[in-house]
């Protein structure tokens, strides 16, 4: 069980940021048209989050042209270019599939202000920091092995 979750650590992304149901993200998607490819952003508010690790999907909800439109996105795909939180949703559920019988202003989620933003925001900030300072401290480690081996010979 350790061989896999090393080899998804390896493989996943590190800078992912922390997404909750009710968020309203914007997806970066890379998209192939005939021989170019070009960024789309596809925005709505996540319903769903599904899976763990690298397994991880989203499943972002939003209303084109008076139809609603649902996608599913693993976050670990080299398509995925980013993932943009634009607003913070202030839901009590961890699935909001009660959003698809909804039309119109009712399918708008409260925002979350005031501190527990903040709090958020500042675990966000640490959380990406250390992340930062672990891959540099693991890629200087192997540098520094490698000068003390040859110093002691």
């Amino acid at each position: 069980m350790k061989l896999i979750d090393t080899l998804e650590q390896e493989l996943g992304k590190k800078d992912l940021p922390t997404l909750h149901p009710g968020d309203t993200v914007d997806v970066h998607y890379l998209i192939r048209e005939g021989d170019k490819e070009r960024v789309q952003i596809y925005s709505g508010t996540i319903i769903s989050i599904s899976g763990r690790g690298i397994r991880k999907n989203i499943c972002v909800r939003r209303i084109v042209q008076g139809e609603g439109v649902e996608r599913i996105f693993p976050l670990h795909n080299p398509r995925v270019q980013d993932v943009v939180i634009t607003r913070r949703g202030n839901v009590r559920r961890a699935k909001l599939f009660y959003l698809r019988d909804r039309v119109g202003k009712k399918t708008r989620v409260k925002e979350l202000v005031g501190d527990k933003v903040r709090r958020e925001r500042d675990a966000e900030k640490a959380r990406r920091a250390a992340i930062t300072a672990a891959a540099t401290a693991q890629e200087a480690a192997p540098a520094d092995d490698s000068a003390e081996e040859t110093v002691e010979a």
